[in-house]
């Protein structure tokens, strides 16, 4: 399976900035911090525009974290830019603005999670080293175990499945590694798979099986909609299109329902997406 996704990924593989030749492993762990929980359509424009204005972790941890919350515009979940600020600065400080290739000194980094880590080491260094998403999990449970889908995820047992699926060298792992994702992500998708055109088909074992239907439990949609993330949104858009701080009742326009809006306020302060001044405006933070 291995040789066959080596021979596609080059030739089928998205052509995503990231991708590109001359891509830092910066450039690379930028990219795994907005594409998380987020659509490729959306990311591209802001990462090109991030990488061509802060093209090192020094420069991004010189600027003010309002200038980075602005700059995240609506990718979502906001919070992975302020972490994503603080990785900087740790890096510019404790790494000489180089960004590790070791998995452990990644996961010492704020806000840099076993994923993360993992997949600056193989796609950002080319290092032999297992990359589990989501779209990697369904791959495997289909081609290798001949189910419908993953079910809840086995970090130890996830990792071993993709382990054993690797080439022995650097290079040729780092190249499966990610031709296993994009497989994921284009072809063995979760409602559509296009099995007339996989790569893998002749040794999928769920093809092989009559592409049985996946009966474990499944994770709830979450609808977003009057939720809160909606309502912390609206509010941050009304920060970030302001000049300076704002009254109050810039906030309340933004939202009608006034228990949902002091909630969701009340988390964009604790989180620290926003700030109260002394004279009662708020304000990103500084």
């Amino acid at each position: 399976m291995a040789a066959v996704v080596l021979d596609w990924y080059p030739a089928a593989a998205r052509d995503l900035p990231w991708r590109r030749a001359g891509t830092t492993p910066w450039g690379v762990l930028v990219s795994e911090f907005m594409l998380q929980q987020t659509p490729v359509a959306r990311v591209e424009p802001i990462w090109t525009e991030w990488m061509a204005r802060w093209p090192t972790p020094s420069a991004m941890a010189a600027a003010p974290r309002a200038e980075v919350l602005r700059a995240w515009g609506k990718l979502g979940y906001p919070r992975r830019a302020l972490r994503l600020h603080e990785t900087a600065g740790a890096i510019a400080s404790e790494h000489g603005d180089v960004v590790p290739s070791d998995v452990e000194a990644l996961e010492a980094l704020p806000g840099i999670g076993s994923y993360t880590a993992r997949a600056v080491a193989a796609f950002g260094y080319g290092r032999r080293c297992p990359v589990v998403d989501t779209n990697v999990r369904r791959v495997v449970a289909r081609a290798v175990h001949g189910r419908g889908d993953a079910g809840p995820a086995r970090t130890a047992a996830d990792l071993a499945d993709v382990d054993a699926l690797l080439p022995p060298d650097d290079r040729s792992a780092a190249v499966v590694s990610a031709g296993l994702m994009e497989l994921g992500a284009v072809v063995c998708t979760a409602r559509a798979p296009r099995c007339g055109i996989c790569p893998v088909r002749d040794v999928c074992a769920w093809r092989a099986a009559g592409r049985p239907e996946y009966t474990g439990p499944r994770r709830p949609v979450q609808g977003f909609a009057g939720t809160d993330r909606q309502v912390r949104g609206r509010l941050l858009d009304v920060l970030r299109g302001a000049d300076g701080p704002v009254e109050r009742a810039a906030l309340d326009a933004a939202w009608d329902d006034a228990a949902q809006r002091d909630r969701c306020l009340d988390s964009l302060l604790v989180d620290g997406l926003a700030e109260q001044h002394d004279d009662g405006r708020f304000a990103l933070p500084a």
